[in-house]
């Protein structure tokens, strides 16, 4: 058999929300996340606690954010989101304290089944642990967890989970040493996620 998208049909998912609420929130993200206009942080928290977000204290949103459900989004204390991630969160996306997800970077809750000819829609939950750093243009798949205080180097793609303390690099994303944080800043992973 061949696919064939005609056949295409994902009304079994269930996007957390009906069409007014996603119509208002496609609006509100248009005009004050996805822009460089709005770069008030508590403006954005508080939009994002509106339509569902469960959002902790000090967390950073830069500007051109795209976040697609926020009513699918925990976001624990102190996290760091920089310019022009993007989540696509069809499911949920949950980032625990001091987690940093860099330029440019995005996580991809959703899929297609490439066996099925109808090409159907999978989704899958994304956990980052406390103190997880995403890199620049780094990708996150579905169903990955990445552990505590783990590493994904700039522009790597992780479709597999990833250890705790673990630097991963590379398309795909592999293991490549242990990620030490010392007091002196003995450890040169690059610049600071947030600016």
């Amino acid at each position: 058999m061949e696919v064939d998208l005609s056949q295409y049909d994902n009304t079994d998912y269930d996007p957390g929300a009906g069409w007014l609420k996603k119509t208002v929130w496609y609006f509100v993200s248009a005009l004050i996340f996805e822009t460089a206009f709005f770069p008030v942080y508590s403006l954005k928290r508080y939009l994002l606690s509106l339509f569902g977000a469960a959002v902790g204290r000090g967390v950073v949103i830069k500007p051109k954010v795209k976040i697609k459900y926020p009513w699918f989004i925990q976001i624990g204390d102190h996290v760091w989101i920089g310019e022009k991630v993007w989540i696509d969160n069809l499911t949920w996306v949950r980032l625990g304290p001091n987690c940093c997800i860099s330029q440019g970077a995005c996580m991809i809750t959703g899929n297609h089944d490439y066996s099925d000819p109808q090409f159907g829609l999978i989704v899958k939950e994304i956990v980052l642990e406390e103190g997880a750093w995403i890199g620049a243009r780094a990708c996150v798949f579905p169903g990955v967890r990445v552990g505590p205080q783990a590493v994904i180097t700039g522009g790597s793609i992780l479709t597999e989970d990833a250890l705790a303390s673990g630097i991963y690099q590379g398309n795909p994303a592999r293991w490549i040493k242990e990620r030490r944080v010392t007091s002196t800043h003995e450890e040169t992973t690059g610049a600071d996620c947030a600016e």
